[in-house]
């Protein structure tokens, strides 16, 4: 039964009918109902971990490590190695390179600094980065960089969290395609689409150098991917007044006990990241890519990108997804208000932004701040599901009406195009749903 129907037939028969004995048949049945609940969970779950171990023994995936959480029942699955062809089996505890899952983490920093009065949803990104006072957009996308008119209104810190800055990647007609915007951002090493090799810059000068460019569109008009997100962790780090590693650390970490998370791991943490791997176009193989060393982690990057620069394990994302399943609050200790979880996980594009978004990456979902979140029912879940997905094969869900977070970690990239990422998604469900 789903945690929501219970609730509604407890509020409906009343608080007495709650409290008293129930007969000793009535027990009965409840107590067969409850295992056959736990039967079905756990048929649900081995289907699940048969599923993640045929994409290993086909060779679609190298390794992954998941976890199912619902209604205080937790499985955690392993499957797989670090390394292509053998070698350490993947482990409840193996870090991995989250990717784009950092920007749900950064949005939930961001309206903690809300919260505190540091920043507010509505006010211009100007008075902290002065850089981008004074916008210019282009005419045209794919025109000239010198063909612009005035930005028709200031960037907010709400387009930043929505991606509606009016900046972002294209993927249409094929991805980043060669406009003078885009090759003049690459000449730039600003590195705003893909997660390596990492910009070299700091985060003010990084600042300075993206703001000599105009924008592609007019701030709030579209939803466009990525670039808002790096923007935002500028923007976080000034409004904290320290770096943005230091400030996650002291108010989401520590607090959440996410002990393996950061911009950068210990040089014993960072030696069991496992292999990053992608299908050969050639060969259609999976192989080692040769970026995101292991080398590189075990030091802070001279940019901490919000969009996709973390490193975590599935025990710390999972203690992240339940602070928004609890509305803010962690082991009793309310970290973040529950109007914020709301604004966090609550759709705010109107269906003409969806449906310019294009098919990728979006795919018909809505946005939150940080997050993707489902607007019309299908075979995961109800409206409402929220989560996102990191490009290099990691994805999480949380499913507020079933009491349902799932999350799987992987390294292979494939695992978001070849169907594993979906099935993944729709065993959790099923096995939420046989429950």
């Amino acid at each position: 039964m789903r945690r929501r129907t219970l609730l509604t037939g407890a509020a409906a028969i009343g608080t007495s009918a709650l409290t008293a004995r129930p007969p000793a048949a009535a027990a009965g049945t409840a107590s067969a109902a409850a295992s056959a609940a736990g039967d079905s969970w756990r048929t649900g779950i081995a289907r699940l971990d048969d599923a993640m171990a045929a994409r290993v023994a086909r060779g679609e995936l190298v390794g992954a490590v998941y976890a199912v959480a619902q209604h205080g029942r937790v499985h955690v699955g392993a499957a797989g190695t670090r390394s292509l062809g053998g070698g350490e089996p993947m482990r409840r505890g193996t870090p991995f390179r989250i990717a784009s899952l950092t920007k749900p983490i950064v949005a939930a920093a961001t309206m903690m600094l809300v919260e505190d009065g540091r920043l507010a949803l509505h006010e211009p990104v100007d008075r902290l980065l002065p850089e981008l006072a004074g916008r210019r957009v282009l005419t045209r996308i794919d025109g000239p960089l010198d063909r612009t008119v005035p930005a028709a209104r200031p960037i907010t810190v709400e387009d930043l969290l929505t991606l509606r800055m009016g900046h972002g990647m294209i993927f249409e007609p094929s991805f980043q395609p060669p406009y003078p915007v885009i090759t003049a951002a690459s000449d730039l090493r600003l590195a705003l689409d893909q997660p390596d090799p990492r910009t070299p810059f700091r985060p003010d000068e990084w600042i300075r150098r993206f703001g000599t460019l105009p924008l592609m569109t007019q701030p709030g008009e579209r939803w466009q991917y990525n670039t808002g997100a790096l923007v935002l962790g500028v923007l976080v780090a000034r409004a904290a007044g320290r770096p943005l590693g230091d400030f996650l650390r002291d108010r989401v970490f520590r607090p959440l006990g996410m002990g393996t998370t950061g911009f950068s791991l210990t040089p014993a943490d960072a030696a069991r990241l496992p292999g990053l791997y992608a299908t050969d176009p050639e060969t259609g193989q999976l192989r080692l890519l040769p970026g995101s060393l292991p080398a590189e982690w075990a030091r802070p990057p001279a940019f901490p990108s919000a969009a996709s620069g973390l490193a975590s394990t599935v025990d710390d994302y999972l203690a992240f997804a339940r602070l928004l399943l609890n509305r803010g609050v962690h082991h009793g200790r309310r970290l973040l208000s529950a109007a914020s979880v709301r604004r966090l996980t609550t759709n705010h594009l109107t269906p003409r932004q969806i449906a310019e978004a294009g098919t990728f990456p979006l795919t018909g979902r809505g946005w939150g701040y940080g997050m993707a979140v489902s607007v019309t029912p299908d075979e995961i879940s109800a409206p409402g599901r929220y989560g996102w997905e990191g490009g290099y094969g990691t994805v999480w869900f949380t499913d507020p009406r079933r009491d349902l977070i799932a999350v799987a970690l992987t390294q292979t990239v494939d695992f978001l195009f070849n169907g594993a990422a979906d099935e993944f998604q729709r065993l959790a469900a099923a096995a939420a749903n046989d429950a």
